[in-house]
């Protein structure tokens, strides 16, 4: 496998006496999905937003591509190609799905530019947000606000924002939160696609989607990881189904993948 483009080493964050997450090791590659599990409290939004930046790291080290950036800002990861939605859907309402992946796509521009550029004769930018759209399945010259889209496509809408900044890690929190089965499998269709190229944490309670995207899945609770490997060995870890799943096991925890 190719070097880690994204890895933590001991990475912990630490609120008073609250460890929310504690030693948690784990390695984003190219071309592959790494699904972040567990139960509720378990410390996944916090790896996430110690990930983005979001969150200061009080233990541990984040590095990209080599180099330690666990002090940089969120802004600069999202400059260096680190993209991250969030759980609560967060679109600007009142803007059209375009504008909302041009304003996006205009925040990768340098500072000077963004500040002094008229944005809508930005070719590069306008270009950027048109991908975007025709990349989640969205029609860039839809006239609607943001706020008359389905739940399902405003989740559309926010990982297309994303993909406009042209990461090549996408930190992605629960994008099917909410969702009913024929929505929950656009997502599962349009994650599948934005694979290639690209490395995803996922965090996500939908156990079917997890086992059916994932190249490789971290199980955490209580702040720690519980284990890591590929699908077949956490369907099969006792100590995963002790602490996450209790005694039923995951489904289907006795069969092939």
């Amino acid at each position: 496998m190719t070097e880690a483009i994204l890895a933590t080493r001991g990475l912990g964050r630490r609120f008073g006496g609250l460890e929310a997450a504690r030693d948690v090791s784990l390695e984003l590659h190219l071309g592959r999905l790494h699904a972040l599990l567990g139960p509720n409290g378990a410390g996944k939004t916090t790896v996430i937003n110690l990930l983005s930046g979001d969150l200061r790291a009080t233990s541990g080290t984040i590095h990209h591509r080599g180099r330690d950036i666990t002090r940089l800002s969120p802004d600069r990861r999202s400059r260096i190609g680190i993209g991250r939605s969030y759980q609560r859907t967060s679109v600007f309402a009142a803007l059209t799905a375009f504008e909302n992946c041009r304003l996006a796509a205009q925040s990768r521009l340098p500072r000077p530019l963004r500040l002094l550029s008229d944005a809508h004769a930005s070719t590069p930018t306008l270009e950027a947000a048109a991908r975007a759209l025709q990349a989640v399945g969205l029609p860039p010259d839809d006239a609607r606000p943001a706020s008359s889209l389905s739940h399902g496509e405003q989740r559309q809408l926010e990982i297309a924002m994303v993909l406009a900044t042209d990461p090549e890690v996408l930190l992605l929190d629960e994008p099917l939160a909410g969702m009913g089965p024929e929505e929950a499998q656009r997502i599962v269709e349009l994650l599948r696609t934005l694979v290639p190229g690209r490395a995803i944490l996922l965090v996500e309670h939908d156990m079917d989607a997890v086992f059916a995207l994932a190249d490789e899945i971290t199980v955490m609770a209580g702040g720690v990881v519980l284990e890591s490997g590929p699908p077949d060995l956490i369907r099969r870890s006792p100590a995963v189904q002790r602490a996450y799943l209790g005694d039923e096991g995951w489904p289907g925890a006795g069969a092939d993948r």
